[in-house]
């Protein structure tokens, strides 16, 4: 389900009043279905590992988030690309990528251009999706088919249950006098998930969690906070999750990166790059993209062996070049 779907529907259930069961039964089917629409569970731990190329990665999903902010789609969006992105990725078929920066930005177009299907009122055409610089641009007819193979590794599976769905079924667990303002609330809280995107270590709790500790940090401190708000959720990971926003979502980027640093000590291994690289990345400003990938500039349209150049053919289980 997404957010217009499952989200909306418990939102309807809620102002009119409708019986708490039905509101429960809304909850657990989406908490039921979460394992369906999330990368494998040893997906986080292959990242950690560097089985995947953790520089590939966030060179694209920096792409996807400037593209998704350029065409102002909906939050969501920006969400579901991530999460087919890394579905993908957790799937076998990841090795068909190998080290290619370009193959990894070929999967996100498709995942982006997926993602506004399901969601956008308005698509972009496949070629007018790529207009922010790039290192590549594809042919249409490319990145139709690495959609197909997308959908196909996804079991075309692709209304993901994410944390918008669980957003205002916590919203409506909070006393009302913590959330005044419901749309300012709400779009503190859809700020905070679209961050964890960047952050590998989010990639550990379930979109449930997420939400859950989204919105008490949207909340702030001081916030009471019942005990019946962890009725379908484990509380110690919603606050393992809060904490871990507050290191690296709601701090500015120097202060996230000054508390890494200030946690390392000479008897303990450097701390991890890709640590300070995460804390970097929750803003935007903060250019995580690697030096050594190869950047082609656009050319003007009437050079087409440049421009032919730059376009890579994805060809059934191999690629040309």
């Amino acid at each position: 389900m997404s957010d217009n779907s499952a989200s909306s529907l418990f939102f309807s259930a809620a102002v009119n009043h409708q019986s708490p069961s039905i509101q429960d039964s809304i909850i657990d089917s989406l908490i039921a279905a979460e394992p369906h629409h999330s990368p494998h569970p040893d997906y986080l731990l292959r990242c950690q590992r560097r089985s995947v190329n953790l520089t590939h990665r966030q060179d694209s999903i920096n792409w996807i988030l400037n593209a998704h902010s350029h065409h102002r789609f909906q939050p969501i969006t920006a969400i579901l690309s991530v999460n087919y992105f890394d579905r993908f990725l957790s799937s076998s078929s990841a090795s068909v990528l190998g080290n290619n920066g370009w193959a990894f930005q070929l999967l996100s177009v498709a995942c982006l251009s997926l993602a506004a299907k399901m969601e956008e009122p308005d698509v972009p055409l496949l070629l007018d999706l790529q207009v922010l610089e790039s290192p590549f641009i594809f042919e249409p007819k490319s990145v139709q088919r690495m959609e197909l193979l997308v959908m196909a590794k996804l079991n075309w599976r692709l209304r993901s249950v994410t944390p918008f769905d669980f957003i205002y079924y916590f919203i409506f667990k909070l006393p009302p006098s913590s959330r005044t303002n419901e749309l300012h609330f709400h779009s503190k809280c859809s700020d905070l998930i679209i961050k964890t995107i960047r952050v590998i270590d989010f990639l550990g709790f379930r979109p449930c969690v997420i939400a859950a500790a989204a919105v008490v940090s949207a909340a702030g401190e001081g916030v009471d906070v019942p005990e019946s708000y962890y009725e379908k959720v484990n509380k110690e990971m919603v606050r393992s999750c809060h904490q871990l926003m507050e290191e690296y979502l709601v701090d500015t980027c120097p202060s996230a990166v000054h508390k890494v640093r200030k946690q390392w000590r000479p008897d303990q291994p450097p701390p991890s790059p890709d640590g300070v690289l995460d804390a970097a990345a929750t803003c935007v400003s903060c250019d995580t993209r690697s030096d050594n990938l190869l950047f082609v500039p656009t050319t003007p349209s009437g050079d087409d062996d440049d421009r032919e150049a730059k376009r890579l053919r994805y060809i059934g289980n191999g690629v040309e070049v």
